[in-house]
C-alpha cells in the first residue's frame, strides 16, 4: 500500500490517489455513456406504449444482472486482476446495447428487450466497480474515505450529471435513438482512459490456480456468516439509492401532473447530482473526520428519509414550483451522498484477506438497488400510488439508520468492551 507521506502530488492532497487518477476520469466518461438514458428511458417507452409495469419490469430485469456483476466484480478482481475484470464489463456491455438498440427498441420487440437490457446491465459494474475495489487496495486508510468519495464523485458526476444533461441536448438535436447509439463512443473514451491510460500496477498474491479462484468467488457468499455486518452493510447499501433507481419511473409522471414536463425534469434530475457529486467529496471528507459511521446513519440514512417524503408533498403544495422543488431535491441529493463512507467503512470491518470479499457484498446492494427500486415500482405502483411509493422509501431510509448503528468498526468494539469491563470493577 503506499505511503501517504511520499512523493505526495496535488491529486493526493486533495484525495484523489494519483497513481489512479487516469482510471478516475475513465470512469467519469464511461458511466456518462452508461447512464445517459437512464432518466429518461421509462417515460419514452410508456409514450412509445409500454406500460409503467412493462417500463419498470424492464429496468427490474436490468437491475438483476447489474446486481450479479456488482457481486462478481470483488472477487473477480481478487481472482483475475482488475483490468480484465473491466474489459470483461466493457465487452458485456456493448453486446447488449447493440441488440437493445439495433434490434429490440426500433421494432418495440418487449420479450427481445428484457434479455438484451439485461445483458447489458451487467456492463458498468464489472467496470466500475471492479475500479472501487482497486481503489480501496491501493489507497492508505486514513484517506480512504476521501479517495471512495471521489470515485462516487466521477460515477455519479457520470451518471447521472453528464449524462442527463447531455441527453437533454442530445434528444433534441438528434433524436432519442441516435442519442442511445452515441453511448458507444463514450463507454470506448472512458475505457480507454481507465484501463490502458491508467498505468498503475495491481499485484495480486498468489491466488492464480483454478482452486485459489473459486475460493475467491465463494469467499464472497460465506463472508455473510462469518462477518454479519457486512450483510448489514450491504442492506444499508441496497436502501442507499433504491428511491434512486425508483424515482425516474414513477416521479416525473407525477411531476407532469403538477405542471413540470420531462424536459424540465431531465434538468432537475441533472441539477439533483450536482449536489450530490458535490457532496460525495464533502461526506467523504467529513466521513474521515466526524465518523464514517455517524456520517451514514444522520447525513445518508435520515437525511434521505426527510427529504424523499419532501419531494412528494412540495410539489403539492407550491405547485409547478420549479426552483424550490429543485432546492428539495438537491437537499434529498446532498444527504444521498451521505451513504459514501460505507465504501471505506464495510471493508474496514474485517481483515485484510476478507475486504474483497466485503466489497463484493457492498457492491452487490449497489446492483441490488438497481433492482429493488424499479421492483417497489412494479409490484407496489398500482396498489399504493405515488404517495404511497413515497412513504414506503422514507421508510427504508429510516430503519437503515437503525441498521447502521450496529456497523462498529474492530476497535470501537474493542473500546466499547474494555469500558463495560471498568465499569464492572467499579
Amino acid at each position: 500500500m503506499p505511503n501517504l507521506n511520499q512523493n505526495q502530488t496535488f491529486l493526493d492532497r486533495i484525495g484523489i490517489p494519483a497513481n489512479l487518477a487516469w482510471g478516475y476520469f475513465g470512469v467519469l466518461i464511461f458511466m456518462m455513456g452508461d447512464g445517459l438514458e437512464l432518466a429518461w428511458i421509462s417515460p419514452f417507452l410508456v409514450d412509445e406504449g409500454l406500460s409503467v409495469q412493462q417500463a419498470a419490469f424492464l429496468t427490474t430485469s436490468y437491475g438483476v444482472t447489474i446486481a450479479i456483476a456488482a457481486w462478481l466484480s470483488g472477487v473477480l478482481v481478487e481472482a483475475f486482476g482488475p483490468r480484465k475484470t473491466m474489459t470483461t464489463g466493457l465487452v458485456l456491455y456493448l453486446i447488449g446495447h447493440i441488440l437493445f438498440v439495433g434490434l429490440a427498441i426500433p421494432n418495440l420487440h418487449y420479450e427481445l428487450m428484457i434479455p438484451t437490457y439485461a445483458l447489458r446491465g451487467f456492463g458498468y459494474p464489472l467496470f466500475a466497480y471492479a475500479f472501487l475495489v482497486w481503489i480501496t487496495y491501493r489507497t492508505p486508510q486514513c484517506q480512504l474515505g476521501t479517495a471512495v468519495g471521489w470515485f462516487w464523485f466521477v460515477f455519479t458526476g457520470g451518471l447521472s450529471v453528464l449524462g442527463a444533461y447531455y441527453s437533454s441536448w442530445a434528444i433534441k438535436a438528434i433524436g432519442h435513438i441516435p442519442t442511445m447509439w452515441s453511448a458507444v463512443l463514450w463507454v470506448c473514451v472512458g475505457a480507454f482512459f481507465a484501463i490502458i491510460v491508467n498505468r498503475d500496477k495491481f499485484k495480486l498474491e498468489a491466488k492464480n490456480s483454478a482452486d485459489n479462484k473459486l475460493k475467491e468467488l465463494v469467499n464472497g457468499i460465506t463472508i455473510l456468516k462469518r462477518e454479519p455486518k457486512v450483510a448489514i452493510a450491504g442492506i444499508v447499501r441496497i436502501i442507499n439509492q433504491a428511491s434512486q433507481y425508483a424515482f425516474p419511473l414513477f416521479l416525473p409522471i407525477y411531476l407532469a401532473d403538477q405542471g413540470i414536463q420531462t424536459t424540465v425534469w431531465l434538468n432537475i434530475w441533472g441539477t439533483i447530482f450536482i449536489s450530490n457529486i458535490a457532496f460525495n467529496l464533502i461526506f467523504g471528507y467529513v466521513g474521515d473526520k466526524f465518523g464514517w459511521r455517524n456520517t451514514v446513519m444522520w447525513f445518508g440514512a435520515v437525511g434521505c428519509g426527510v427529504f424523499t417524503l419532501m419531494m412528494f408533498y412540495v410539489p403539492q403544495v407550491f405547485t409547478g414550483n420549479i426552483f424550490l422543488i429543485g432546492l428539495i431535491g438537491m437537499l434529498w441529493g446532498a444527504c444521498l451522498a451521505g451513504f459514501v463512507p460505507l465504501s471505506a467503512l464495510t471493508p474496514s470491518l474485517v481483515g485484510d484477506g476478507d475486504k474483497g470479499a466485503a466489497m463484493s457484498i457492498l457492491n452487490l446492494g449497489a446492483g441490488l438497488c438497481v433492482f429493488v427500486g424499479p421492483a417497489l415500482v412494479a409490484l407496489f405502483y398500482d396498489l399504493i400510488g405515488t404517495q404511497g411509493l413515497m412513504w414506503l422509501l422514507a421508510g427504508l431510509y429510516f430503519a437503515g439508520a437503525i441498521m447502521t448503528m450496529f456497523l462498529k468498526l474492530p476497535e470501537q468494539e474493542v473500546e466499547i468492551e474494555e469500558k463495560d469491563r471498568a465499569r464492572s470493577v467499579v
